[in-house]
């Protein structure tokens, strides 16, 4: 165990980087969107039963692993399992999986720094409207903005855990919450909203349906940063004096309480803004709705702000929303320089560099996905539509995959690990963690009900992303 290890300066900033690495486009885009075509309040009430019941332990034995490893995804199973080829697997798993997310991740990460500089110079009018969302997005200026991003993201990178990440975290989340409480309290005063608010908060269980509660795991998982082994390499970095329990029920609070909110105000939005909007419409709602929900509520600021005063506030709840999603993207790939320092014992530039020069070609071919490229944009086809190159990223690595690495990180800690150096990593630093709930939760269900839930939903996703079958249908 390496004791030199880099740590995080406090819990605070544990809890606020964690956060920071959940926080961002799963929660403020991701969300609203699954939540608006996934049937509203059915799907947050899916939702959190799975971040309470699955992911909260998941959390916690991922943590847990890396803090009593101190390393890498890679490093921890091979470490527990002196070099077991089969739990290297996993390992893998657990290492390409955020790395091919940062692919996907860093493309609407793009369109977040865009929307800030439109918002700054003015341009909320034009970007209201829906046709300048899939205009921008197959433009040669995309590319511009993935310079200046892939700039700052290796600066924040080659910066290190405390002095970028959990710096970067502290100063900007709080900040971005109260902007979100803010906007949320505005649009819940317009004309119409109630229309939205029922939607969301009064749950049809009629709506309740396999592909909702794929839906929602998948956004739990992904919102929580679970199955990426973020929460792995995290942890190596988390001190010893530290309760594991603790702060991932903070993370989750935090994020949780970000993502209702970001529903909480685009799905009123959708109905102050097209009175006429009925539900059944909102199931092929897709990222390009909060892209355009958000100019549209910030351009009615101007009413009583003016419109320099509702531009100036579109373009700080932009850019904050930018470094949450940038926060999130340094977050993601932590994981994968964690190993080139780990593994390969490459110093942080050239493990930055390294992964930069990996990423580059996929980041290009996942930004030309949208018209730009007719071969990237109809790259391959199954489960009956035509895929783009972005799809199969997203489809492969965020639907299907993170189900699984939160499966192989169950079975992998009760029955391998064992439950006794669970409970044992787990009561360090928490003196109240013996004889508690939480304890007598994770005995319980971890390696029994948890594992069965997310291998059954890896399986029917592949069944029904590549297949077209359903196998919830059956139940």
């Amino acid at each position: 165990m390496n004791d030199q290890r880099e740590k995080f300066g406090s819990r605070l900033g544990f809890v606020l980087a964690a956060a920071g690495s959940a926080v961002g486009i799963g929660n403020l885009v991701g969300f609203p969107v699954n939540a608006a075509k996934s049937g509203g309040a059915a799907f947050l009430l899916v939702y959190a039963f799975f971040v309470v019941v699955i992911c909260l332990p998941v959390m916690m034995a991922e943590m847990s692993l890396g803090r009593h490893t101190q390393r890498n995804p890679l490093g921890a199973y091979s470490s527990v399992s002196n070099n077991s080829f089969v739990w290297k697997i996993g390992g893998w798993l657990a290492l390409i999986t955020p790395f091919m997310i940062a692919v996907f991740y860093q493309v609407l990460t793009v369109w977040l720094l865009a929307y800030f500089m439109g918002a700054v110079s003015g341009n909320l009018a034009a970007m209201a409207d829906p046709a300048y969302f899939s205009t921008f997005i197959n433009s040669n200026s995309v590319f511009l903005y993935l310079v200046v991003l892939t700039i700052l993201i290796g600066l924040v990178l080659n910066s290190g855990v405390k002095n970028g990440i959990e710096r970067l975290a502290k100063a900007l989340m709080p900040t971005l919450f109260v902007m979100l409480l803010l906007l949320t309290a505005f649009v819940l005063t317009l004309p119409n909203a109630l229309v939205g608010i029922k939607y969301y908060l009064i749950p049809d269980m009629s709506k309740i349906s396999p592909d909702v509660i794929n839906n929602a795991l998948g956004q739990a998982f992904f919102s929580l940063s679970l199955g990426m082994g973020i929460l792995i390499t995290y942890g190596s970095y988390v001190s010893r004096k530290e309760s594991i329990a603790s702060g991932a029920k903070m993370v989750a609070l935090v994020d949780t309480s970000v993502a209702f909110f970001a529903g909480l105000l685009i799905l009123p939005a959708i109905f102050v803004f097209n009175p006429d909007t009925n539900t059944s419409e909102l199931s092929t709602s897709s990222v390009s709705l909060v892209f355009t929900f958000l100019p549209k509520i910030f351009l009615s600021l101007q009413s009583f702000m003016g419109f320099f005063g509702a531009s100036v506030f579109a373009a700080t709840f932009f850019l904050l929303v930018f470094f949450a999603a940038l926060t999130s993207q340094v977050s993601i790939l932590q994981v994968p320089l964690s190993a080139f320092q780990d593994e390969l014992k490459f110093s942080r530039m050239q493990s930055v560099l390294s992964l930069g020069a990996c990423a580059i070609l996929l980041v290009v071919a996942c930004t030309v996905s949208f018209g730009m490229s007719e071969y990237f944009t109809s790259f391959t086809e199954y489960g009956g539509a035509s895929k783009s190159f972005f799809d199969v990223v997203i489809d492969v690595f965020y639907d299907t995959i993170l189900p699984l690495n939160g499966f192989v990180i169950c079975v992998f800690a009760v029955y391998h690990w064992r439950k006794v150096n669970l409970n044992k990593e787990m009561a360090t630093g928490d003196n109240n963690y013996e004889g508690s709930f939480t304890q007598k939760y994770i005995n319980i269900f971890l390696g029994t009900l948890i594992p069965a839930v997310l291998l059954l939903i890896f399986i029917n996703t592949v069944l029904t992303k590549f297949f077209g079958y359903s196998l919830l249908s059956l139940f």
